[in-house]
């Protein structure tokens, strides 16, 4: 593929330059401690590469949805953890005084600058922001796919305001997505589950174009049975969506895409971990029975679909997975594809947050081509939207 974007192998020399570099380490937090420093691990490659070969590696990220600047919201708590992470010295730099502070770093210093929205102008995009941000650096890193769906100061601004290039997370992700829908390799099949059809309908509407099997799962493809005729019971299903289900499936049929619904389904009368339950033909849901998750029988004939795929790309899990034993057809699906990948018949890439907790409670997470920690970014890019932070790089 040809790249519009340019890596830190275009970068040249940077002893000595000053290279901010947006990253996301809006992590997960409990009394002080980092629960999950997965998007601290993400950053390590650029991060070090960039100190190694000799710059002086400034990084911005934002931390939560300050209304103002309070010590809740403040980087200075991720940087020991970050430390932990880097194995390295990281310094943090409030946004008072940043300028001298900054002055005082030597080439191969890291340091962490303060939450990026203590800017009210940040999620604005504000010149004024942007500037002030630009007049600490040399040239910019967009590392953040994940907040590469926003216009914000320091993921669109910054990128026309400096010499920009993407950082290896962020080349990494992009490669990855344009393998799995800008140029994949055909046949290709998306999984795309969830609760509700309403939050998904863009992505629905993109895919059917662009893949050769759509595979509906969660509760949305209750909604689609419930357009297909199927009493769904007391199932989660948006009874005002039928039509617009019933649209979806008229232009994947235009498009030759084959739309897969569940046929067996697993079903409870009420929805708490391990109930008793029943496997039943969809046909068979009886008005007091919720469907919960995809049946044995109908798991196979996906898992025989994908034996027959080159790529994958996968969004929502297929049943209520949080909650056992309706995590069944997720888990036997997604290694399935982990299988297939591995063995390399399959290009598998998933994303979103459910998507990822799925796929780790699988155990195969490792096992994908490429698992973004991307939510509303990966979403939007499956949407088919153009994504500001992206767009940005490739000027």
């Amino acid at each position: 593929m040809a790249r519009n974007f340019k890596t830190l192998d275009d970068m040249g020399d940077v002893t000595g330059k000053r290279v901010l570099v947006r990253e996301d380490l809006n992590v997960p937090m409990a009394d002080g401690a980092v629960t999950d420093d997965t998007r601290l691990r993400a950053t390590v490659q650029t991060v070090a590469e960039l100190a190694d070969r000799g710059a002086i590696v400034l990084i911005l990220a934002h931390f939560g949805r300050p209304k103002a600047p309070t010590p809740e919201f403040s980087l200075a708590q991720i940087v020991k953890p970050y430390e932990t992470v880097l194995g390295r010295t990281v310094r943090y730099v409030d946004w008072e005084g940043a300028a001298a502070n900054v002055a005082t770093l030597q080439p191969g210093d890291i340091a962490v600058l303060e939450n990026t929205r203590f800017f009210g102008g940040e999620e604005k995009n504000d010149p004024a922001v942007v500037d002030r941000f630009a007049a600490l650096g040399d040239l910019y890193v967009n590392d953040a796919f994940s907040a590469a769906h926003r216009a914000h100061a320091s993921t669109e601004g910054l990128a026309r305001k400096l010499p920009a290039f993407a950082g290896r997370q962020m080349e990494a992700e992009l490669d990855a997505l344009d393998k799995a829908l800008g140029n994949p390799e055909h046949s290709v099949a998306a999984v795309v589950g969830g609760a509700k059809v309403s939050s998904k309908l863009d992505v629905l509407r993109h895919l059917v174009a662009k893949v050769d099997h759509l595979i509906i799962g969660g509760g949305m493809a209750n909604t689609f049975l419930a357009a297909r005729g199927v009493n769904v019971g007391k199932s989660l299903c948006e009874h005002d969506l039928t039509g617009t289900a019933e649209e979806i499936l008229d232009a994947a049929d235009r498009a030759n895409c084959t739309v897969h619904l569940p046929y067996d389904v697993v079903v409870a009368k009420e929805f708490r971990a391990n109930p008793p339950v029943r496997i039943v033909n969809v046909h068979e849901v009886a008005d007091d029975e919720m469907i919960l998750d995809v049946g044995p029988a109908a798991t196979e004939a996906l898992a025989d679909v994908l034996k027959n795929c080159r790529t994958l790309v996968w969004n929502g899990p297929l049943g209520a997975f949080e909650t056992p034993p309706f995590d069944a057809a997720t888990v036997a699906l997604a290694k399935t594809a982990a299988a297939l990948t591995k063995e390399g018949s399959l290009v598998s890439v998933a994303g979103g947050g459910d998507t990822v907790a799925a796929l780790n409670q699988a155990g195969v997470a490792g096992d994908f081509s490429f698992v973004s920690t991307a939510g509303g970014a990966f979403l939007e890019w499956m949407e088919g939207k153009e994504l500001p932070g992206v767009a940005a790089l490739a000027r």
